[in-house]
C-alpha cells in the first residue's frame, strides 16, 4: 500500500532532483531539496483537510485529484500563478512577464521578479488568510460531539449556535487586519472580502445541484463486484463530486500561498522553484492525501481533524500578520507540525483509555465466572 501510494512522487522526486542537479548543479540540487522539505512541513495540515474532503468522492475523482489535482497544484499555483502576480502588478504580458521570472534577478532589487512579487504580497495573504480563516471557523464553531482541546473548544461550540457566528468573526478578523494595514488598507479589505465571498462562494456550490441516485455509489460494492449493504459507505459522484472537487482545489490554492511566496527567502530561480515546491512537495502532499484516507487514518485517531482545523487557524492568522510583519517560514511550518503532532498523539491516548475502559468489564466477567 505504501509504495502503491507514494511510488509516483518518490519517482517524481529523483526525476526532480536529477533535472535540478543538471541545471544548476549541486547547489540548485540542494536548493530542490529543502524547498520539498519546506512544502511538505507546511502542508501536513493541508493534506489532513484534504484527505477530510477526498474520501467522501469516489475512486474515480480520488483519481482525479492525483492527475488533474496535481497538474493544477504544479503548473496552476507553482509556476502560472507566481507568473500571473507579477505580470498583473507590474503590467506586463506573458512574455515579458516569463522574461523577467529568467532573468533570477535577487527579491532585494527593484524590479526583479521576486520583488514584485513580494510587494504583492499583502493582497495573496490577505486573500488567502481569509479564505482559511473562513475554513477554521466553519470547523471549530460547528457542534461536535468529539472535542480535542475543550477548554478552547466548548466555549466556541456555543459562539456557533449564533446565526452567522463564522461570518461575523470573520468580519471583525478582516476589519482589524485593514485597521493595521496602513496604505495597503483599500487592496487588504478588498483581498480579504474577495477571500471570503469565494469561500462561501465554493462552499455553497454544492446545494446549487440536486444530488439524486446517480450523484451518490456505493463505492465499495462497485470496488468488490457489486456488494453492498447498510454498512458500505456511500460516496459522491457526477455533478456532486465535481463540486466537491473544485472545492477541493480551491482549499488546495490557499495552501500553497505561504509556500509560494516564502520560496522567494531561498532562491528567486523559478525553475528550482517549480522543481522543489511542485514536483516534490505537491506530489507528496497528494499522496499524503490519498495515504490518509486509503488507511481510514482519519477515522482511527479522531484528534487529527482537529489538529488540522486549529493549524489551518494559525496558517490564516499567520498569513493575516505577513502583511506587515514578516514570519520566518519555519515557524509556520513548525507551528502545523506541532498541531498535528499534538493531535496524533492525543488521538493515540484516547484510543488507549476507550481500550482499557472495554477492557475492564471483560475481565470483571471473567473473574466472576
Amino acid at each position: 500500500m505504501f509504495l502503491k501510494t507514494f511510488g509516483w512522487s518518490f519517482a517524481v522526486t529523483i526525476v526532480a532532483l536529477v533535472v535540478a542537479f543538471l541545471y544548476g548543479g549541486p547547489q540548485a540540487l540542494i536548493l530542490c531539496i529543502i524547498l520539498g522539505i519546506l512544502e511538505v512541513s507546511l502542508s501536513f495540515d493541508n493534506a489532513v483537510v484534504n484527505a477530510r474532503i477526498l474520501e467522501r468522492m469516489n475512486a474515480f475523482w480520488q483519481k482525479m485529484f492525483l492527475s488533474v489535482g496535481i497538474i493544477i497544484a504544479v503548473f496552476g499555483m507553482r509556476i502560472l500563478f507566481p507568473l500571473l502576480i507579477v505580470g498583473v502588478t507590474a503590467g506586463l504580458n506573458p512574455v515579458d512577464a516569463i522574461s523577467l521570472a529568467m532573468e533570477k534577478g535577487d527579491p532585494e532589487t527593484p524590479g526583479s521578479y521576486g520583488y514584485v512579487l513580494h510587494e504583492a504580497h499583502p493582497q495573496i495573504a490577505a486573500f488567502g488568510g481569509m479564505f482559511l480563516l473562513m475554513l477554521f471557523l466553519d470547523f471549530i464553531l460547528a457542534q461536535r460531539d468529539i472535542k480535542w482541546i475543550r477548554i478552547l473548544e466548548v466555549p466556541l461550540a456555543k459562539v456557533g449556535k449564533l446565526d452567522s457566528a463564522s461570518l461575523i468573526l470573520g468580519m471583525i478578523a478582516l476589519a482589524l487586519t485593514g485597521a493595521v494595514a496602513g496604505e495597503k488598507q483599500g487592496i487588504v479589505l478588498f483581498s480579504g472580502l474577495l477571500g471570503m465571498i469565494t469561500y462561501f462562494l465554493v462552499n455553497g456550490l454544492g446545494s446549487l445541484f440536486d444530488v439524486g441516485e446517480d450523484d451518490v455509489i456505493d463505492a465499495v460494492g462497485a470496488e468488490s463486484g457489486g456488494r453492498s449493504g447498510p454498512s458500505a459507505p456511500a460516496k459522491l459522484a457526477g455533478k456532486a463530486a465535481f463540486m466537491l472537487f473544485l472545492y477541493l482545489e480551491v482549499i488546495d490554492a490557499s495552501f500553497s500561498f505561504d509556500g509560494v511566496i516564502g520560496a522567494f527567502a531561498i532562491t528567486s530561480d523559478p525553475i528550482i522553484i517549480a522543481l522543489g515546491l511542485g514536483f516534490i512537495g505537491a506530489m507528496f502532499v497528494r499522496s499524503l492525501t490519498v495515504f490518509l484516507v486509503r488507511e481510514g487514518t482519519l477515522d482511527e485517531f479522531e484528534y487529527l481533524d482537529h489538529g488540522a482545523h486549529w493549524a489551518v487557524g494559525a496558517l490564516a492568522i499567520i498569513l493575516l500578520i505577513t502583511i506587515e510583519i514578516p514570519v520566518n517560514e519555519v515557524i509556520t511550518g513548525l507551528i502545523g507540525v506541532i498541531f498535528i503532532g499534538a493531535a496524533l498523539i492525543g488521538s493515540v491516548l484516547r484510543n488507549r483509555r476507550a481500550a482499557a475502559e472495554v477492557k475492564k468489564p471483560q475481565e470483571s466477567a471473567n473473574t466472576t465466572i
